[in-house]
This record gives structure tokens, C-alpha cells and sequence, in this order.
């Protein structure tokens, strides 16, 4: 039977935070590294054996002249934490059991203790580790299947999956809180004496208990606590909102069973940790990710930064030249009313109220040689306002010689 003080998880995964913001910056400065020397990041991976080759520098590349900026320390965090929420929300598409969602996201961030998201886009190495959490469990989805139901190629999953595999070193049996909490579920149930009206309110201690873990799943609290603190923490974040009992004293009351080496004090210093990490966790939207995806997109892919620059100077000009013709059509637009007024004959001071609603689209100012500058699209819609404002029933046209409204009876 499967023990998680004698598991490769506890042996190798339980880590200090020093180690991790050491093992991070490492990754993301060998990545700006080898963007510095080759003008990109990107991995090649063989999906047979999942062996790395890493860029060769581009002909024309001269190191450090580069203007693609690589990703920040705090960038990678929250795209890691980004990526993590999308692991919740695909397995709850597929309705995974919790099991399932949690190995997963361990995977995930395990993987990233080795490698940069500069080196390995996460969207692609987010669904091997859905696959691979998939197969672990027993909860067999294909590749295909799991790729059609959001619209990735499946390939893609596939030829990671062996390079996600050697980064995990084969550690795939992983301990997660939601286990532990039904346990702890069963426990209070004998220490309350719970009856009838009990048992609800333990049911909705759960519940809350197993968003709380949702949440620390995307901390870095996996890293630091063990299965069993998470979900005590979780409990007694729940408690607080529920009160169904003195949390405390059930504390006592677990240490006493299980003679732990720590006092119950100083365990509650690690719950109050856990759950601090959670109050400031920040979830990034996609509105903050924008930014991060472009400079992530420019490593893995320099010439997606060229067609950016390109698409900016276009634009910047596009921005430049409507701005010109936006000065001229305003300072043009008395001239188009007067124009329409001589056209039309519409000088009765009577009518003016009706000839100022024609005046407000710009599409009716002229241009700089004195035509009109929408066309017969334009003349249509005029002919229209004119007909409802001053009730007769003319047929006007547009001469596209002329570059001037003309009135028919």
C-alpha cells in the first residue's frame, strides 16, 4: 500500500523556499542566457526519446543585439500561475475527478523546476500533464479525445509527453490534500458525535474546505507542505467560515493519537502560512497575461517579433495619417453644409434645424480636393435623412465625376 512518508514525493519534492526561488531564477536566467547568444529559446524535442537540442544561433545574429526582452522572474510566476488555473478549468470541462486536476498540476510544476516557460510554451505542456495525470489515475483519455475536447492538436500532447516524463524523473505517484481531507471528514464526524443536523454542516465544512485546496494548488504551498497540512489548513480556513467546532482542541486531539514530535502551537504557525500564501495569491487575467504572451511568443518565435514591429509601424502611420484627415474633415465640415444648402436650396432659416442633422457624420466633409469622400454609399443614406427631416420625396444621386450631390424630381 501506497505511503507517503516512505514516497519519492515526500524524499524529493517537500522542498525549502529558498531552494525554489534558487532553482527558478536559475531557469529563467539560463533561458534570457540562451536568448542572448542564439535570439530565441526555443527547445527542440525529439518525441521518441524526448532528448533536447538546444538552438543554433541564426546567421545574422550577433550576440546581445537582440531587442526581444526575455521573460522577468515575476513574469514567469504568473504565467506558471496562469497555466495552473487552466488545468482546473480543462479538468472541470471534462469533469475529472479532483484526483486528476491535482497530480496534474503537480506535474506542471514540477516540470517548471527544471525548465523556463521561455523554453517550453506552458499551453503545450499543460495538456501532457492533463494526459499524463490521466493515465496515472486510470482515468484513460486519448490524446485525440483530450485534444479535439479543447481544440489543440493532439500531436502536440504526444510529443511532449516524453520529455515531461524524464523532467519528472519518473516520480508519478504523487499525494494530494482532497484524500486527506475526506479522511479528516470521517474523523470529525466520530469527535463531534455528529448527528442528524451534524452531518450537513460537516458536508458544507467539506465543500469549502475543498475550494480552499483549489486555491493552494496554485500557491506554491505543495512544494513546502505535506498533504496532510494542506488539508488541515484548508479545514480550519473552512472552520472559520462554518464554526462547527473548536478546531483547535481537535488538533490537540489528533497530535495526542498520532504522538507528533511538534507542539499543536507550532503546527498552527505552518496552517497560518499555508493560508497566508493563499490571501496573496494572485490570480492573472487574461488582460494581464497580453503583454506576457507577446514577449513569451517573441522568444519562442523571433519572427513573430519582426511581423509585430512591422504591424506597430503600420499602424503608427495608419494612427498618423487618420489623425491629418480627422483635422481636415473638421475644419471642412461648415464648407459640406454649405455646399448641401446651396445643392438643395435649403436656405429657409425654417429648415436649418433640419439641414444641421445632415451635417454631423463626417462621411459628408470634403476631402482635399473639394469632393465628397464617401460615394454613393454615403448619398443614399443622405437622401434617406432628407426625406424623413424636411418630408418631400426627391431622388438624389451622386455624380462620382462631379464629386457632388445632385437633386431629381
Amino acid at each position: 500500500m501506497a505511503d507517503f512518508r516512505t514516497s519519492t514525493h515526500r524524499e524529493r519534492w517537500i522542498l525549502q523556499p529558498q531552494d525554489l526561488m534558487e532553482r527558478w531564477a536559475e531557469v529563467n536566467q539560463r533561458a534570457a542566457k540562451t536568448l542572448a547568444q542564439c535570439g530565441t529559446t526555443r527547445l527542440k524535442v525529439d518525441p521518441v526519446d524526448g532528448s533536447l537540442s538546444f538552438p543554433d544561433p541564426a546567421p545574422d545574429h550577433v550576440e546581445g543585439s537582440s531587442d526581444i526582452k526575455p521573460l522577468s522572474y515575476e513574469e514567469e510566476q504568473l504565467t506558471r500561475v496562469f497555466y495552473e488555473q487552466k488545468i482546473q478549468e480543462v479538468c472541470a470541462a471534462f469533469k475529472f475527478p479532483h484526483k486528476i486536476q491535482a497530480t496534474a498540476i503537480i506535474y506542471f510544476k514540477r516540470f517548471y523546476l527544471q525548465w523556463s516557460v521561455m523554453e517550453h510554451h506552458p499551453k503545450h505542456i499543460m495538456l501532457t500533464c492533463v494526459y499524463a495525470s490521466c493515465k496515472v489515475e486510470e482515468n484513460h483519455v486519448s490524446a485525440e479525445e483530450l485534444g479535439k475536447g479543447i481544440q489543440q492538436d493532439h500531436q502536440i500532447i504526444l510529443n511532449n509527453e516524453m520529455i515531461l516524463l524524464k523532467s519528472l524523473d519518473f516520480d508519478l505517484i504523487v499525494y494530494a490534500p482532497y484524500r486527506s481531507i475526506e479522511g479528516f471528514i470521517d474523523d470529525l464526524e466520530d469527535f463531534c458525535r455528529a448527528g442528524n443536523g451534524a452531518y450537513q454542516r460537516l458536508t458544507d465544512l467539506r465543500q469549502t474546505a475543498i475550494s480552499q485546496v483549489d486555491k493552494m494548488m496554485l500557491t506554491d504551498a505543495p512544494f513546502l507542505y505535506t498533504p496532510g497540512q494542506l488539508a488541515l489548513a484548508a479545514l480550519h480556513k473552512s472552520n472559520d467560515a462554518h464554526r462547527v467546532l473548536n478546531f483547535e482542541r481537535y488538533l490537540e486531539s489528533v497530535f495526542s493519537r498520532q504522538h507528533a514530535d511538534c507542539p499543536v502551537e507550532q503546527f498552527v504557525q505552518s496552517i497560518n502560512a499555508i493560508n497566508y500564501l493563499v490571501d496573496q495569491l494572485k490570480i492573472p487575467t487574461v488582460k494581464d497575461m497580453r503583454h506576457i504572451d507577446r514577449k513569451l511568443k517573441h522568444c519562442l518565435d523571433p519572427s513573430s517579433h519582426d511581423e509585430h514591429k512591422k504591424k506597430e509601424k503600420k499602424s503608427k502611420h495608419k494612427s498618423k495619417r487618420t489623425s491629418t484627415d480627422a483635422q481636415l474633415i473638421n475644419s471642412n465640415n461648415m464648407v459640406a453644409l454649405q455646399k448641401i444648402q446651396i445643392e438643395f436650396g435649403l436656405l429657409d432659416p425654417a429648415q436649418q434645424q433640419y439641414v444641421e442633422l445632415l451635417s454631423w457624420p463626417a462621411d459628408i466633409a470634403l476631402t482635399r480636393d473639394n469632393n465628397f469622400c464617401d460615394g454613393a454609399r454615403y448619398a443614399t443614406h443622405l437622401a434617406l435623412l432628407y426625406v424623413r427631416c424636411l418630408g418631400t420625396s426627391p431622388f438624389v444621386t451622386y455624380s462620382l465625376s462631379q464629386g457632388k450631390m445632385q437633386q431629381e424630381v
